[in-house]
């Protein structure tokens, strides 16, 4: 997406190394900045935008084109899987000859269906999506440490963007309201 003749429209950049200061936030064609900046794509983008379904829309291709709020939960949930897949993954490379043999079992599962042990100690976080669990799911939460369970909601799209942030897949910042 880029502010084509729109100027509300959501804009992209591509970000510059860690070794060079960072660009210029972009502003609308009325001058005035966009509300929601997000570093995603491994650090390789910057997006900006004024409400938080068009960051989601930047994550989930076809997202802002979808007609209801069923399609848009279910295009969330299914991007939150991803994620959770592919972070479980990075966190569990290299730390799984410290985990127990049903620990493993739980982290290289499948996620077809959500992992649910009732108490996870393990040396490696579990990447958990909310919308499985207790109150929105019918899965118990798994009980232990809460540093070793990262939880992902896709239950709107602002809890979405905040859930990948605090998980480290994201960095997302709000500008206060003039």
């Amino acid at each position: 997406m880029t502010a084509q003749n729109d100027w509300r429209a959501p804009m992209i950049i591509r970000n510059t190394s860690a070794t060079e200061p960072p660009p210029a936030p972009p502003v609308k064609g009325d001058g005035r900045p966009y509300r929601y900046e997000m570093i995603h794509a491994g650090g390789t983008y910057r997006g900006y935008a004024d409400d938080p379904a068009e960051l989601v829309g930047m994550l989930v291709p076809g997202y802002v084109r979808l007609a209801t709020d069923d399609e848009r939960a279910t295009a969330r949930v299914r991007f939150a899987m991803d994620v959770q897949v592919r972070l479980q993954a990075e966190l569990a490379a290299g730390q799984l000859d410290a985990c127990g043999e049903a620990e493993r079992a739980v982290i290289l599962g499948g996620r077809h269906e959500p992992p649910a042990p009732s108490r996870w100690e393990a040396p490696v976080p579990l990447v958990l999506v909310s919308t499985f669990y207790e109150p929105a799911g019918a899965l118990p939460r798994p009980s232990g440490p809460a540093r070793l369970q990262v939880w992902l909601d896709p239950a709107d799209d602002w809890t979405l963007l905040t859930s990948l942030h605090a998980a480290g897949a994201i960095t997302v910042s709000a500008r206060r309201e003039a």
